[in-house]
């Protein structure tokens, strides 16, 4: 996997953890020092709040997705430029050496 795509990828997935966490905990303190009439309101706001994460998290997931491809773009044009034969996108090395017989 290029560096550009993992690095894209970790931050969708930290980012979206971290909007869904830090927006339910501060719903949840938030409805924790209000009446206890106000818990079927504070159920809906951290479901709210973690559904609002979840969409963020997809769009993040998104963004990363659409640079790793623009990335691999760009590079597939340096190495053309180059001389170079880019190979294709879904190009695995299957060529491995870590001691073991396959």
């Amino acid at each position: 996997m290029h560096p550009v795509a993992f690095a894209g990828a970790a931050a969708g997935r930290l980012a979206h953890h971290v909007v869904s966490g830090v927006v339910g905990a501060l719903v949840v303190k938030g409805a924790v020092k209000r009446l206890p009439e106000a818990k079927p309101a504070a159920r809906k706001a951290v479901v709210n709040g973690l559904a609002g994460g979840i969409r963020a998290g997809r769009w993040l997931s998104s963004a990363a997705e659409e640079a790793r491809l623009k990335a691999g773009d760009v590079l597939a044009e340096a190495r053309t430029t180059l001389g170079e034969e880019a190979p294709p996108p879904s190009a695995v090395a299957t060529d491995h050496d870590h001691g073991h017989e396959h």
